[in-house]
């Protein structure tokens, strides 16, 4: 074997064919991660035949001393159950980096533990799993264990609903909570509308607290993968809100009118009574409600007349799925649930469109014990989605000596 550095196009070509191909092994991933102060190498994996078997992007900046870290976004794009392959390319990428100065690489690979229902339980295992993690380790890859939260530079689990049917049945394999909110946020006047580069600031106003990334971060993901990164706002419609709330509450003043005639029935009798007087408290409570959403709905038009943003988001499409990057919204407004009309209407959207999947990103792997992740997942997971669990990440030493003095600066901090 040898390795071989690639151009972009090469690189591409071979990446969006590979088993493991993900966005982030991509030249427009590459390119993104310049603002984060990172440095990009395509390398190629050929054989004794001049065959190209094996690809990797790595990321990499400088640290420490003039020495350097090396990422791998996701791993090599390389057959992990290959012994011979995984120990002759680790053998001569590490003489490699070191020549290069470099401390260590770390890799996350793509590669699926198993597949999960919301409570946990076991849909699908990968009887290569133990296989491919002793391979890694035996060549001298450190494994950070199968930790169940966010302590990983990418999450270990992801939220992935399935595009395999209609849009009808995907709305009732939804939770009854997720169906509820999405329901409430459209009685909310809540409208989901795509933006553009130029709407970028008004997004960063909602997500900037979530991750320590900078406006121009989010502004190279436009820009370098064009087309495929779409940015979309959840709007309040002032008017629609009205409209919905007057309709509501005449429907309940009817339904309140008929229940104040049935109590005034001397021929009703017993249970009967019971039963009418609970459902004419219910529904003067709703009545309550709804004369209260009437006002706050008349009171966002008088302020804001042509509507509100109260929430956004940011997608890549990749292959055949696409994949939630990050959301945010308004905290003022939690109770619109826009995140959830967000989410659904996207689903739906591209679903019409013939994608496979959506990724709703990063949740916790821990399904039994109450965490402050649990309403991540209970809300990720709502949507007729599965818990996908990967491998995890590794950490491949290149220069013991300077990286155990890296790793000790690190621990004083």
């Amino acid at each position: 074997m040898k390795i071989v550095t690639l151009n972009e196009e090469e690189f591409d070509t071979f990446a969006k064919k590979h088993k493991y191909r993900n966005l982030y092994q991509t030249s427009n991933y590459g390119r993104v991660m310049k603002v984060e102060g990172y440095d990009h190498h395509f390398l190629g994996f050929k054989n004794n035949s001049n065959e190209l078997i094996g690809a990797a992007m790595l990321i990499y900046k400088t640290v420490y001393w003039g020495y350097k870290f090396a990422y791998a976004p996701y791993g090599f794009l390389i057959d992990y159950t290959n012994n011979d392959l995984v120990e002759e390319l680790t053998t001569k990428l590490r003489k490699l980096l070191f020549k290069q100065k470099f401390l260590y690489i770390k890799i996350n690979p793509m590669i699926h533990c198993a597949e999960r229902k919301k409570n946990g339980q076991i849909i699908s295992y990968n009887p290569e799993i133990n296989n491919v993690l002793e391979i890694l380790q035996k060549n001298g890859y450190i494994h950070h264990g199968f930790n169940k939260f966010f302590e990983n530079n990418k999450p270990r689990w992801t939220a992935i609903t399935k595009l395999i049917t209609s849009n009808e049945k995907l709305y009732y394999l939804l939770s009854k909570n997720i169906r509820n909110k999405i329901n409430k946020a459209n009685k909310c006047g809540i409208e989901i509308k795509k933006g553009s580069i130029e709407d970028l600031e008004t997004l960063y106003e909602f997500i900037k607290r979530k991750q320590n990334k900078s406006l121009k971060y989010y502004r190279s993901i436009l820009e370098n993968f064009n087309d495929n990164a779409e940015i979309y706002f959840a709007h309040i419609n002032p008017a629609k809100y009205i409209e919905n709330s007057q309709e509501a509450y005449q429907k309940e003043m009817t339904k309140n009118e008929e229940l104040n005639q049935l109590l005034q029935q001397k021929s009703i009798r017993g249970k009967n009574v019971t039963k009418i007087i609970n459902d004419k408290m219910e529904s003067d409570k709703r009545l309550g409600l709804y004369h209260e959403n009437l006002a706050t709905a008349t009171n966002l038009f008088q302020e804001h007349k042509e509507g509100v943003t109260i929430g956004g988001c940011l997608i890549i499409k990749y292959d055949k799925g696409i994949n939630l990057i990050i959301e945010g919204f308004d905290q003022n407004y939690r109770s619109y649930n826009s995140n959830y009309l967000l989410k659904w209407e996207l689903i739906k959207k591209f679903n019409n469109e013939g994608y496979s999947y959506f990724n709703l990103n990063g949740i916790a792997g821990e399904f039994n014990e109450k965490n402050k992740y649990s309403g991540l997942n209970e809300m990720k997971l709502g949507f007729n989605a599965s818990a996908i669990e990967y491998i995890g990440e590794f950490d491949l030493v290149i220069n013991k000596t300077m990286y155990n003095m890296y790793i000790k600066k690190l621990n004083k901090r």
